[in-house]
């Protein structure tokens, strides 16, 4: 398989946009025809990177998730959160979907000891706003097996990555780990 031929995510399969540093934030929205569930969002993401976990929410046909960070005190649902239903409530990211269209629509994790606490999960494609940061690497890549993508395509996954200029880690960025480590050792003492 080429990688010219590998569709990742449509939000970046045509390239990958770059945000604005003056966007302050914008409204989410589910898939449904009506009544639709809305999250508002006071604040520009963070971390944006498509995620090829079996957690996160794919639109139809995509290898990978995109999801980005929010601080969790700028985020709030402004309509229908009866329709919202936590997917998994074992996870640590109890990711919220309508139960309308099954998309989900934000991730908070409650254990006050993670190191991602007050950080929500957001998927900056479903809002119509423009300036949202653009994804910076992607995450858990050998993942996409588990969902079933072929491990002989995994070379031209990556050089499609590579080209879109979304480094590959299966595991996070390493700022992200970093900040995983440092909280870590926080906790037990040692800085």
């Amino acid at each position: 398989m080429s990688h010219h031929n590998v569709h990742i995510h449509p939000a970046v399969d045509d390239g990958v946009k770059r945000g604005s540093d003056s966007f302050t934030g914008g409204k989410l929205h589910c898939h449904c025809g009506s009544d639709r569930v809305e999250v508002t969002i006071d604040a520009q993401c963070a971390h944006n990177h498509v995620c090829g976990c079996t957690k996160c929410w794919k639109p139809e046909g995509a290898l990978f998730s995109m999801v980005a960070v929010v601080p969790r005190d700028k985020l709030r649902v402004s309509s229908h959160e009866e329709k919202l239903k936590v997917v998994d409530p074992a996870a640590a990211i109890q990711r919220h979907a309508c139960t309308g269209c099954g998309v989900h629509m934000y991730g908070r994790i409650e254990n006050t000891g993670h190191p991602f606490h007050g950080l929500d999960f957001i998927h900056t494609e479903l809002s119509h706003d423009e300036g949202w940061a653009g994804p910076e690497f992607a995450a858990f890549v050998s993942s996409i097996i588990e969902s079933g993508a072929d491990p002989e395509n995994m070379g031209a996954v990556r050089s499609r990555l590579q080209e879109l200029g979304l480094p590959p880690y299966d595991c996070l960025s390493p700022p992200l780990m970093d900040a995983i480590a440092t909280h870590t050792a926080k906790a037990k003492g040692v800085l």
